[in-house]
């Protein structure tokens, strides 16, 4: 019994021969990248699952939607907490319990019966995740040698643009072939095989913070707000509740925000430290990474939508949105050899911010054409891939080391934040605004501008 509970509450060394490998580091990396692999694979396969899922369980788009917000909504408010635990108990262990959970979860969404189940077992698959995610960047950026922290960054940008890259054709494929509940179980091997990998890869903690205390209101209230955010916007979408309740449903965010941010600056131990985002580099690095990564995700639900009206197969769309991804990983991987090796983070992110900008102007003035589509897609990808992990690094160099895991979990909240946003907000506009081809110019034209807004917070944030 006490081998089995030190095996479940205390990390593990490496073996000596991985320890002391010069790809020590490397390897680690690699390792915490299938988290970032199953992360984004998940993601983007799901927005494929939405028309067969509205035909199975005979429900609305805006009903649909709580598959992804109901995922995402639980990792807004467990990264910070679980990223804070992680400091103190360990960040490889709760990295191994998230693996763990997030695999177990997934088997459990295949067997869903109902679409109440799929949601409630995506709740408990966002937990899996958040334990996954608020570790990730920590992981990273305590492997890695100081002067090799961008690359290794890329390199876990580049594991989850090949989850992103993989995730629409493998699920165009899956959906098509078998059906959606293969869109899930396809995370099982994967998750098998990082689990391992995991346990004899990866590093021990070496520097643990004190033990405080979990500020369990603040995360309450932070779930409240995102979610009656959210529910605001998918009432105004469709979902089956009274026009008024949106309104109520909006107040209801507003009110449960601000308690929040009072609890966090009045709280001895808050969620999310104000003092950190009072910081230059803090502050607009993360509502800059939030709208990256809305744009990032709002194309996912878009170009689906779009295509459907066009009558295209989940094979071909899964292949138009392939660009994306795929010119994401390009630019994540390939960056640091390309692009000018005096240039700064903060000349990385606006170079990346103005190729966003550029690609989401053709988005929106080019018609909604398979064979149009790949063009800005890709360049969106190529100019994200050069954005988001600048922008990362400018986040996680400005949080001192000891608090790695809060800081990686707030910069996975403002991930988290920015794709719902961007789930609700592209099916806010196809339902606003009809028509085949004036609902998806609409939401690009939202894209468009919170591209805009990210590239206004590079000229806030000092170089580095």
């Amino acid at each position: 019994m006490n081998a089995v509970r030190t095996l479940l509450t205390t990390e593990r060394a490496r073996p000596e021969l991985v320890r002391e490998s010069r790809w020590a580091w490397r390897l680690a990396v690699g390792t915490v990248c299938f988290g970032a692999f199953m992360g984004q694979l998940d993601a983007s396969i799901v927005t494929l699952t939405y028309q067969p899922l509205r035909t199975d369980f005979h429900t609305s788009p805006a009903g649909v939607e709580w598959v992804s917000l109901s995922y995402l909504l639980t990792l807004a408010a467990l990264l910070v907490p679980i990223g804070r635990l992680s400091d103190v108990r360990g960040r490889k262990l709760m990295y191994l319990y998230g693996f763990a959970v997030f695999t177990a979860a997934s088997a459990a969404c295949g067997l869903a019966p109902t679409l109440a189940a799929l949601v409630l077992f995506r709740v408990v698959q966002a937990i899996g995740a958040a334990l996954l995610q608020a570790n990730s960047v920590a992981l990273v950026t305590t492997s890695a040698p100081p002067g090799r922290m961008r690359a290794a960054l890329g390199m876990q940008a580049a594991g989850q643009a090949l989850g992103l890259a993989l995730g629409p054709t493998i699920g165009g494929v899956l959906v098509g072939a078998l059906g959606w509940r293969w869109v899930f179980w396809v995370n099982v091997p994967v998750g098998v095989l990082a689990l391992a990998a995991g346990h004899y890869l990866l590093p021990r903690t070496r520097q643990c913070a004190a033990a405080t205390r979990i500020d369990r209101p603040g995360v309450l209230l932070l779930a409240a707000a995102s979610t009656a955010g959210l529910l605001a916007l998918s009432v105004a979408s469709g979902l089956g509740l009274p026009a008024w309740s949106a309104a109520l449903l909006g107040a209801a965010a507003l009110l449960t925000g601000w308690a929040f941010l009072r609890r966090q600056a009045r709280c001895p131990h808050p969620l999310i430290d104000l003092a950190l985002l009072r910081e230059r580099r803090l502050g607009p690095g993360l509502f800059g990474g939030l709208c990256g990564y809305l744009v990032l995700f709002g194309p996912l639900v878009l170009v689906p939508a779009a295509l459907a009206h066009r009558g295209g197969s989940p094979l071909a769309t899964g292949l138009v949105l392939t660009a994306l991804p795929l010119g994401f990983a390009l630019a994540a991987t390939a960056a640091e050899r390309i692009l000018p090796p005096g240039w700064s983070d903060r000349q990385r992110g606006r170079a990346g911010a103005l190729g966003g900008v550029a690609a989401l102007v053709l988005l929106v003035v080019l018609p909604a054409d398979a064979a149009l589509l790949p063009l800005p897609l890709a360049l969106l990808g190529l100019s994200l891939g050069v954005y988001i992990p600048a922008n990362n690094t400018q986040v996680m160099r400005s949080i001192p080391s000891s608090a790695a895991g809060t800081g990686g979990g707030m910069v996975n909240m403002a991930r988290s934040l920015g794709t719902a946003v961007g789930v609700a907000a592209v099916t806010l506009a196809l339902h606003l605004v009809p028509g085949p081809a004036a609902g998806p110019r609409a939401a690009a034209a939202i894209l468009l501008a919170f591209a805009v807004l990210a590239l206004a917070t590079t000229g806030s944030q000092p170089g580095a």
